[in-house]
C-alpha cells in the first residue's frame, strides 16, 4: 500500500486503522478529524519551546531540542500504540504531513506496525472539508416552525421513520436561541463543528433527501459554513405550526431546570430586545415559579424574529402545515408522506 495518502484515501483507511493525531493537545482541541485520537509528539509547552528555538536560534538547534525531548518517550509511544492498536494498523497525521508524522510513522514501522500517513496533514484535510461543504450536492429539506414547535423532536422522529437527518443543534451542542445553552455540553469550536458536519454528511446517501432544522446562521457561538448555509436557504421549507399551549409545554420540558438562574441569564441576554417591562414581567414570573408565563413572554419576541427570518427565505417552495396538537411522532408521520 502507498505510504502517504490523500485525504480521501486516508479517511477510507481510517475506518479499519487506529487514527493518531500527533499534534499537540491545543492543536487537537482547536479542531481534529472526528475519528482521530490525540497522540501528541510534544506537549503544548514542548512545541512552543521547539518553535521558539527554531525562530531565535536555528533549524538545526530546534531539531536537536526536539530529539532530546522525544528520545526518552519513544519506548512509551510504542507501548501505548500497541495497546491502542493490537492489530498493528495505524493511520498517523500531523499539521502539514511533515516531520512529526514522518518521525512517528518511522518509529512505529520499526516496531512492526503497518502505518500510513496523510499527505499534507491536517491542513490538507481542512481544505478537503471546506471544499466538500461548498461543492457537495445535497437534497435538503428544511423543517421550520416557531420556537417551541418541537422541531428537534420531530426531526428525530423522522429519523426513526427511516428518513435521513442532520441534527445541526446536536452537532453544535446548542438549541439555537439565547436559552439554547441550557442543559447542553460546552460547544465545539467552529472548526470542529465543520469537521463533524462534513463527517455526518459523508455517512449519508446523497441521492436521497436529507432533513435539517431551520436555523439562524449562528447556533450559539457556532456559525453554519457558507456552502451549507446557501443550500439551506434555497431548499424546500416545511413550516410546522402547533398550538401555543403545546409550544409552551415543549419549552417547559426543554428548559425548566431546578436552577432558574440559567433562565434569568438567558432573559438578560435579550433584555434590550424584550424591553424593560417585558423583562420585568418574565423575571417576576420566574421568581414566582410561573415558568409558563415567562415562556409566553419569550415567545412574543421569538415569534417576531422567526417571522422576519421566514420572510427572508430564498426558498421557492414553502409549505405551511397546521396541526391541532404537538405530538412530534404524529407530525413526523405526516411529514414523511409529503417528501
Amino acid at each position: 500500500m502507498q505510504y502517504r495518502l490523500s485525504p480521501t484515501e486516508f479517511l477510507k483507511e481510517g475506518t479499519h486503522r487506529v487514527m493518531l493525531d500527533v499534534r499537540s493537545p491545543s492543536e487537537y482541541n482547536q479542531g481534529h478529524i472526528p475519528e482521530a485520537q490525540n497522540f501528541p509528539l510534544f506537549t503544548d509547552e514542548e512545541r512552543a519551546a521547539v518553535g521558539t528555538t527554531y525562530k531565535q536560534v536555528g533549524k538545526e538547534e530546534a531539531m536537536e531540542l526536539g530529539l532530546r525531548i522525544v528520545g526518552p518517550k519513544m519506548e512509551h509511544f510504542v507501548k501505548q500504540a500497541k495497546m491502542l492498536a493490537p492489530h498493528r494498523r495505524l493511520a498517523v497525521h500531523c499539521w502539514r504531513g511533515g516531520q512529526r508524522s514522518g518521525s512517528m510513522a518511522w518509529l512505529f514501522q520499526q516496531a512492526g506496525f503497518d502505518v500510513v500517513t496523510l499527505e499534507g496533514g491536517y491542513k490538507a484535510y481542512r481544505h478537503f472539508v471546506l471544499e466538500g461543504l461548498e461543492q457537495t450536492d445535497l437534497k435538503l429539506v428544511v423543517l421550520g416552525g416557531r420556537t417551541g414547535s418541537g422541531k428537534t423532536k420531530i426531526l428525530h422522529a423522522l429519523y426513526d421513520l427511516g428518513k435521513q437527518i442532520i441534527d445541526l443543534e446536536g452537532l453544535a451542542h446548542h438549541k439555537g436561541s439565547a436559552f439554547g445553552f441550557i442543559g447542553e455540553a460546552p460547544q465545539p469550536t467552529v472548526e470542529q463543528f465543520e469537521n463533524d458536519l462534513y463527517e455526518n454528511i459523508m455517512r449519508l446517501d446523497l441521492s436521497r433527501r436529507i432533513w435539517v432544522e431551520n436555523e439562524s446562521r449562528s447556533i450559539g457561538r457556532i456559525f453554519i459554513p457558507d456552502g451549507f448555509w446557501s443550500k439551506m436557504k434555497i431548499a424546500p421549507l416545511l413550516n410546522v405550526e402547533i398550538p401555543d399551549k403545546a409550544r409552551i409545554a415543549n419549552l417547559m420540558t426543554d428548559y425548566v431546570l431546578s436552577d432558574r438562574s440559567e433562565l434569568e441569564t438567558a432573559f438578560q441576554k435579550i433584555a434590550t430586545k424584550l424591553g424593560g417591562q417585558h423583562l420585568k414581567t418574565a423575571l417576576e414570573a420566574l421568581e414566582q415559579g410561573d415558568y409558563a408565563a415567562a415562556a409566553s413572554v419569550a415567545l412574543v419576541y421569538y415569534d417576531k424574529t422567526y417571522q422576519h427570518g421566514l420572510q427572508s427565505s430564498l426558498s421557492s417552495d414553502i409549505q405551511r402545515l397546521e396541526f391541532e396538537h404537538g405530538d412530534a411522532v404524529e407530525i413526523a408521520k405526516v411529514l414523511s408522506q409529503l417528501v
